[in-house]
Order: C-alpha cells, then structure tokens, then sequence
C-alpha cells in the first residue's frame, strides 16, 4: 500500500503528520509511506512548486495524501511559478478528473453553522464535481473590440465523453448512499448544459436503482440553504462545483472538518488511484504554532482509505474516532476550541 505524502505549505505539514499517526495506528499490512515536496517548499528547493520527481513519486503510489499549498512570500512569482499550480499539475499529470467533496453535520456541531440547528443537523450530502473541463480549462484571452472597448472571454465546454465519466462516477457514489442523485446545471440557458443534461440522462439507463432529478445550479444554491438535508449526491461540473462546494462547507459550519478526493480512471491493485486533501488552504498566519485542527486531514485519511484501498471498516473507524472526540468536546480554534494540532491528533487515536 504506497502513498505519496506531499504535506506542503503552512499548516500542512502539522495537520498531515497527524494523519500519518493515525494511519500508522492501524497497523495495516503493507504500508509504505514516502515524503515528497509541493508548493512553495518545493520551490525554494528545487526552483518548482511541482517538480518532476514528486510527480514521478505520486505515479508510482497507489494513492497521494496532500496537505495544502500556498505562501504570501511567492506572489510575486509569475503565476506558473506560484504554490498553487501545483494543484492543477497534479490533476493534469495524475488524470484526477472527479472530485468528491462530502459535507455533513457533526452531533453536537450544529450551532457553528449560519443555519438553523435544525436545518444543519439534517445536512448529509456528497458532491461529485467535475475537475478536468467546463470553462477553466478552456480557450480563454483578452481583446479590443472594433469600437475599441476591452474584452475579456473563457469558453465553456464539454465533450459528452468527459460527463459520461463523472456521472457514471456519480451514480455509483449514490449506489453506496442514499440511491438518489440531482444533477445540477443551467440547461435553460447554456448549451453546455444541455448536453451535460442530456448525457446525464442516458447514463442514468444504466442505473434504475437510482433516483435522477435535475436542478438549475441558481435553485441548488438556494435550496442548500433552505434544506440541504433534501440533498444526496449532487452531480455539477467544475464552475458550478467549485461555488456549490464552498458553499455546502459553511452550511456545515467549518472547513476545518471537510476532507476531499480527487479521482480519476486508473486503477491500482486495490482499488481507484487518488489524491486526498483537507478543504482548507495553508494558513499561514497560524502556521507552526501547533494551532491548526487537523481532524479534515485525518478525514482525507479515510476517504483514502475507502476509495483506494477498500478498506471500509478502518475508514469508518477514523471517522467514529473523530466524530467521538468532537462529541467529548475536543475542539480547535476553528471551532471555539483551545485544542492544539498535536491533543486533538491524540485524542482522535485514543478513540481509535
């Protein structure tokens, strides 16, 4: 079982070596775990936030567990050069097209979120975003139009083969869930979402045991704070998921608890290769103070676990440890808490 570990940037490091300590508590046969530098740290070694070794590392594991990027010292660098591309790099090297980004309300957690209690408790979704195309990835620049004013321009696109995946993707995540699905897009209006729509619609022939229904992506904004708990697996592509994702965080309350997987189609000998990160940035300005609550971390260690090596039970293990020590009230900075990186990773692994 080879995972890469990129701790990165800022509070990475810290949150990571806590999931390494669960993980090694589970004594699981065959672990291999091996270091290599990101963002900002790989630059000022090796003059790349990506450098091809660390790349190469990441191929020859049967899954990455990442901890954050991102230093203020390097904006000044030219955007290549910057600690955050080295996240789209690895998702354009490692083929990572779907990323899974749970959100659900912790016992006891519902006042830290800016909805009702009643409402947050309820909250238990998935969303499967698409992270390859839509209108980041394509053309896009600047002109002058004839009257002289400035443009600027970004194509939107899909090709019916880049949704087919993800929603085949998405169909199985409901099939491990609650069997329903809602795919979001803005099909009254772009014609790039009427394909997506249209696509969604024939692979769910292959799925009768789930329930489709669609969304325009300004109503699935509204109704995740009117009732999210109405949603399962929420379907999107990479504009609209990277807005919708944000935004079913803070129903939850804190991004302090959030793990992700980013997925794509190669296989290992145990399951789907992936990279597993917290949802939340390097913190810089509470990095090295042992501050940082690294429960989204330990998090991301279990989503590892599940989707990458099929271990089910240690994965849900981690998260009723965390889940326990939440509910005896170990909490971080980020949660009203005084808890430090190091007491909440061991109270995590004492409930372990």
């Amino acid at each position: 079982m080879k995972i890469a570990v990129l701790a990165g940037d800022g509070i990475g490091p810290e949150v990571t070596h806590e999931a390494v300590r669960v993980l090694e508590a589970l004594g699981l046969p065959g672990l291999e775990l091996s270091e290599g530098d990101v963002g900002a740290a790989a630059y000022r070694a090796h003059g790349h936030p990506l450098p091809e070794a660390t790349v190469d590392l990441a191929r020859a594991s049967d899954a990455v567990l990442f901890g954050a990027v991102g230093d203020p010292a390097c904006d000044h660098l030219e955007r290549a050069l910057r600690p955050e591309q080295a996240v789209l790099g690895l998702r354009t090297h490692l083929t990572l097209f779907a990323n899974l980004r749970p959100a659900k309300a912790f016992a006891g957690l519902e006042e830290l979120s800016a909805l009702r209690p009643e409402i947050a408790r309820k909250i238990d979704l998935l969303i499967v975003r698409e992270l390859n195309g839509d209108v980041y990835f394509g053309d896009k620049g600047h002109r002058t139009l004839d009257d002289g004013r400035r443009q600027g321009w970004d194509m939107m696109a899909y090709a019916e083969d880049e949704v087919r995946r993800i929603a085949h993707l998405a169909f199985r995540a409901a099939q491990g869930r609650g069997k329903r699905l809602t795919s979001v897009d803005k099909a009254n209006v772009l014609e790039t979402s009427q394909l997506w729509r249209d696509v969604v619609i024939e692979v769910a022939a292959d799925y009768p045991d789930i329930a489709l229904d669609h969304m325009y992506v300004d109503n699935a904004a509204m109704q995740l704070v009117r009732a999210p708990g109405a949603f399962d697996v929420v379907l999107t592509g990479n504009l609209f998921g990277d807005i919708l994702s944000d935004q079913a965080s803070m129903c939850v309350g804190s991004i302090g608890l959030l793990a992700s997987a980013s997925l794509g189609e190669r296989q290992t000998d145990y399951g789907t290769f992936g990279l597993y990160e917290p949802i939340h940035g390097s913190a810089p300005d509470i990095a090295g103070q042992g501050k940082a609550n690294p429960m989204a971390a330990i998090l991301s260690a279990a989503m590892m676990l599940r989707h990458s090596f099929g271990r089910e039970t240690e994965a849900a293990r981690i998260e009723a440890a965390v889940a326990r020590a939440l509910a005896d009230g170990v909490r971080g900075g980020d949660l009203g808490g005084s808890a430090g990186t190091c007491a909440i990773g061991d109270a995590v692994l004492e409930r372990l």
